[in-house]
């Protein structure tokens, strides 16, 4: 007795510890557990749920329309479903709910439901689309859309930086798809909005929508729309597609949409419309589709990451761009640029950089490539003194000594140098985050699912969580 007291009291503390919610429910729709992650996402105490029935505590929901009710009648369980309910205070909630029925010895004994938090996701997305919903009404919208970037502002002296402009100038012609491939903060967005600038549609709209930072379960509904109806809450709302008719619509990190999305995806672009969640009619659309991905698009087809259709239906052009190590010529072009800009920003007269800093700049290996250096250059410029940059005002990763000098580094095939570097940032932030792998993959700037496969590569996988 004792042993099963401790065993519950254990259990107990890990469902409490989890950092999402967790609801649970007996086979009469009481709450027997409730997290205070659930307690905090509902606006409401622990105290205030537990006891009471489901639709007690939510009086917004119906037998119909919650998930817990609905996995105790059925017994079947629900997985990414989302759900907007209403709490006693009148709050409005959006979650993404996985509910599973519990049974002991093969009989129902309640339901168990795991729930994020997208709330904050959905009023955001949805004030966007609205946004834009008015801009093609011809209405101005409150604050004036940002300006794109045009090819003449790309600086580089690098022939394959070069080449992969002038092939980007010559697709920007065409309707055809565009796949731009190439690490994190090579530019990829810049030469998509150059491509957008320089084609016919540039009177048009230009949209983007980065994949991986929004939920699957809502991703569909921002790219497709939806339609009154087609879920708890859901309004006659249109999708991306949609407000991007007779533009261009640009798709990044595409290897982490939904497989089941990216089958729709792939429809619209053979069929050339669009169906809203929870519409039959199909939308007739022309839009001019430009994707960019920061990972080998071979190999995440290999790992069926990305559908090989779909590759295959969006690379119609690639464009690869070059890392900022392989175009080190570009890094002194690019540090004037930053240092113009920040001097304007910053009310500064800075006018270079000392020869020791000049020198790190082009001995370090720029994980984070153009990125990383432009923030580097705005960290320094905040903290600098003088009127050229000294060692004194890098960030302190420039110049602690971590980094291997690239003397070290000559004979070595790139694929070795890239997988130790990779594997050190991942180990790092894992340590910094105390194994936890969502942190981690936050860090690093990476969907959550890909650090899982490169922690399981790398057998890494066992002391995260």
């Amino acid at each position: 007795m004792e042993q099963t007291r401790f065993t519950e009291e254990m259990l107990q503390e890990v469902l409490r510890s989890i950092d999402e919610g967790i609801h649970v429910v007996d086979a009469e729709g009481i709450t027997i557990f409730y997290n205070h992650v659930a307690a905090s996402l509902d606006g409401m105490s622990v105290e205030e749920v537990l006891g009471t029935h489901v639709l007690e505590a939510f009086p917004s929901l119906t037998s119909k329309t919650s998930t817990l009710i609905q996995v105790i009648q059925t017994g079947q369980p629900i997985y990414n479903q989302r759900q907007t309910y209403t709490n006693r205070y009148g709050k409005r909630i959006v979650t993404i709910n996985s509910t599973v029925p519990l049974r002991v010895g093969g009989e129902l004994v309640g339901a168990l439901e795991v729930s994020k938090d997208v709330t904050r996701i959905q009023e955001l997305a949805e004030q966007v689309i609205d946004l834009r919903k008015r801009i093609r009404k011809g209405r101005k919208p409150s604050a004036s859309e940002p300006r794109l970037f045009r090819f003449e502002e790309i600086l580089t002296r690098n022939p394959k930086m070069m080449k992969a402009i002038e092939r980007a100038k010559r697709a920007a012609a065409t309707r055809s798809p565009v796949l731009v491939v190439g690490e994190t903060g090579t530019g990829k967005e810049l030469i998509v909005q150059s491509i957008h600038s320089a084609s016919p549609r540039r009177d048009q709209p230009f949209i983007a929508q980065n994949c991986a930072a929004i939920p699957s379960s809502l991703l569909e509904g921002i790219l497709f729309g939806t339609v009154k109806g087609a879920f708890t809450g859901a309004e006659d709302r249109p999708g991306l597609f949609e407000l991007a008719d007779g533009g261009t619509l640009f798709l990044d990190e595409i290897h982490a949409m939904p497989s089941d999305l990216q089958a729709k995806l792939l429809r619209v672009l053979e069929e050339g419309a669009v169906r809203r969640v929870g519409d039959g009619n199909a939308r007739w659309v022309d839009v001019r589709i430009l994707c960019a991905t920061n990972e080998d698009p071979a190999l995440c087809v290999k790992e069926g990451r990305l559908r090989r259709d779909l590759f295959y239906r969006i690379q119609v052009v690639r464009i690869d761009l070059p890392p900022l190590r392989e175009r080190r010529e570009d890094i002194p072009l690019l540090t004037s640029r930053f240092i113009h800009e920040y001097n304007c920003r910053l009310g500064k007269l800075v006018s270079g950089l000392r020869p020791e800093v000049e020198e790190i700049f082009m001995r370090y290996d720029w994980p984070g490539n153009v990125r990383e250096l432009k923030h580097a250059i705005e960290g320094a410029m905040n903290v600098a003194e003088g009127e050229t940059l000294a060692l004194e005002d890098l960030p302190p990763h420039l110049t602690s000594g971590e980094k291997a000098p690239q003397a070290e580094r000559e004979g070595r095939p790139l694929r070795e140098v890239l997988a130790e570097v990779e594997e050190r940032m991942i180990r790092e932030a894992l340590a910094a985050c105390g194994g936890n792998v969502r942190q981690a993959a936050r860090r690093l700037g990476i969907p959550r699912q890909t650090l899982q496969y490169k922690l399981q590569k790398l057998g890494l996988n066992r002391g995260a969580s």
